[in-house]
């Protein structure tokens, strides 16, 4: 049970049915090697980042298309940094002390730049746990970002310890510590913009670099992966999509940067995203109007193309019991 409450990283999820405890906990990732090939592919100590150059200054590193496990070191974000010309914009620090060194080295090799500028763009640990390695860069997110990253990082912590073993080692939550909000930015040859929207988080942050006609939407939108909802408010999420596509378009940015899923596929991220939360909230809402248990809800098959997503079904479970209980009392209520 200690481990299905680590991997719904919620402060205190609901109870159910025992069965369905131990269900999910046995589709959670397992924190250890053992004789598993894939665990072998990546060990501590090195993520093998490899900056890419997707070019106007930008480079990316990837993270694999999957959920938290030993074998990928917990590295399923996509993470980058901006050569403006003055100074480096750093997106995110991954998930470990050790992410965040390896990728501060990482970007030595391409750039003798400074750290300007290091950004988390909402609350959940892989976006931060690297602020370790940019201390003196002084990470800064949106007051929500701050608030909700210091309340829950020990707890995050317990989490990732647990799930991600030694990659973990030496790591301590080190949450964003300046306030930043939203609006235009000049930065050496790049021109920026912060949004601040909502509905992956109470406050998601999502940078809008012009010049290079980019942008990186953090996890309001997910690429061909099943979207993590701890904190999810799925009507608030569609309208911030929506900001999203129209900005693509007005602005004629060429490119979507995910937080989570293949960063470059041509795949269209915001259809996906939005697609899969009108359907998650169809069938949830229908199954609360038919007096079904989580139980029955876990049971119910799921169609393609989500079936065959990154992160099935442990995600999806994850999802429904994050998620259900409120369309149960939405039902229940006079």
């Amino acid at each position: 049970m200690r481990r299905l409450l680590a991997a719904l990283a919620v402060p205190m999820p609901q109870l159910f049915a025992l069965p369905v405890a131990l269900s999910i906990a046995l589709l959670l990732p397992a924190p250890a090697f053992g004789d598993d090939p894939a665990a072998r592919a990546l060990r501590p100590p090195d993520y093998r980042l490899a900056p890419r150059d997707i070019g106007d200054g930008i480079w990316l590193f990837e993270g694999a298309n999957a959920d938290f496990a030993v074998g990928n070191g917990c590295n399923i974000i996509n993470t980058a940094f901006i050569d403006t010309g003055d100074g480096v914009v750093v997106v995110n620090t991954g998930p470990s002390r050790r992410y965040g060194e390896q990728q501060r080295a990482a970007i030595a090799q391409v750039t003798k730049a400074p750290v300007r500028l290091v950004l988390n763009l909402n609350l959940h640990p892989d976006y931060f746990f690297g602020n370790q390695a940019y201390a003196d860069a002084s990470p800064a997110a949106l007051a929500g970002t701050v608030a909700g990253a210091a309340r829950e990082a020990g707890a995050y912590a317990d989490n990732l310890y647990r799930l991600c073993g030694d990659w973990m080692a030496g790591t301590e939550p080190a949450p964003p510590v300046t306030t930043i909000e939203p609006g235009p930015r000049t930065i050496g040859r790049h021109r920026f913009e912060l949004l601040r929207l909502q509905g992956h988080t109470g406050d998601d942050l999502v940078l809008i670099d012009h010049t290079a006609r980019v942008m990186f939407a953090g996890g309001l939108a997910f690429r061909s992966r099943i979207p993590t909802t701890p904190h999810a408010d799925i009507p608030r999420w569609l309208a911030s999509l929506d900001v999203l596509e129209r900005r693509m378009r007005e602005d004629g940015l060429r490119l979507l940067v995910p937080s989570h899923g293949p960063a470059l596929d041509g795949a269209d991220a915001i259809a996906q995203t939005r697609d899969y939360l009108r359907w998650l909230d169809a069938r949830l809402r229908q199954a609360a109007r038919e007096g079904r248990d989580l139980a029955e809800v876990i049971a119910m098959p799921v169609p393609a193309p989500y079936s065959s997503w990154a992160a099935m079904p442990a995600e999806y479970l994850r999802n429904v019991t994050h998620l259900y209980p409120a369309y149960e009392r939405e039902a229940l209520a006079p």
